[in-house]
């Protein structure tokens, strides 16, 4: 592994990243518009808005880097440019955690302007403060960031890689507590929810939202987020290959 080669990798992709206006807009604007619209779905009941919107910082970053992520990396995949990087000494490790410090960065923008809007606009209240709150939604988004580079090997289009969410993304939203208590579903699906990453991405919220102390498990739901991140990198990294001829 080499931090040089790393470091020049997220600068070419942030490079990429900043002449292409539509996608800093998608990634930026869609979950603030996705969060204006729960607002308004809610707007006779601004407590069940107030109890939802903090969760819901935890699952559109997620989903959002998923899919940009998974798409940007088959395309660079598609286009020759991996295949192009990895005739060069750099490890395909050096090569994912470039592609995961650049959407890392990224993500830190879409997580300030989600959060600016959801607590300062709209006003939703979180003993826990913005701080946490904000780490637990980038932590979110480096999930989505992962699971989108290790995904992206087993798609060969980019229609491909946007139906990937269906089966990676939507079963960990359904049955991660957000909807339902997790204790009140099937003991299968409550078994499935444990070992499902999401799950520690919306309880790190829940821990934010109702209590003004950082709590113990707040650490614990973190450093589960970080560890299937890492994981996920790792297998991106062994997952990665060339564009078949």
């Amino acid at each position: 592994m080499s931090i040089r080669r790393t470091l020049a990798t997220a600068k070419r992709v942030l490079g990429q990243l900043r002449h292409d206006p539509r996608t800093i807009g998608l990634v930026i604007m869609a979950p603030i518009l996705l969060i204006t619209i729960l607002k308004y779905v809610f707007q006779d009941e601004p407590q069940v808005f107030d109890t939802v919107a903090p969760m819901m910082l935890g699952i559109f970053p997620l989903l959002m880097m998923f899919l940009i992520t998974s798409i940007a990396t088959l395309r660079e995949r598609t286009t020759g440019t991996l295949d192009r990087l990895m005739t060069e000494p750099m490890s395909k490790l050096d090569l994912v955690l470039g592609y995961a410090l650049a959407f890392s960065l990224f993500a830190l923008v879409q997580g300030a302007a989600i959060s600016f809007v959801t607590l300062g606009l709209f006003g939703v209240t979180v003993m826990g403060g913005t701080i946490p709150i904000l780490i637990a939604a980038i932590l979110a988004a480096l999930l989505g960031i992962a699971l989108g580079l290790f995904v992206s090997a087993f798609a060969t289009s980019e229609f491909q890689a946007v139906q990937l969410v269906i089966p990676t993304v939507f079963p960990q939203v359904l049955v991660c507590g957000l909807f339902a208590p997790r204790e009140h579903m099937a003991k299968l699906l409550q078994w499935l929810a444990d070992i499902f990453p999401v799950t520690y991405s919306v309880d790190a919220m829940k821990q934010v939202t109702i209590h003004s102390q950082w709590a113990s498990a707040l650490t614990r739901d973190m450093i589960v987020v970080v560890g299937y991140a890492a994981v996920a990198l790792i297998l991106g990294s062994i997952t990665i290959r060339r564009q078949d001829t």
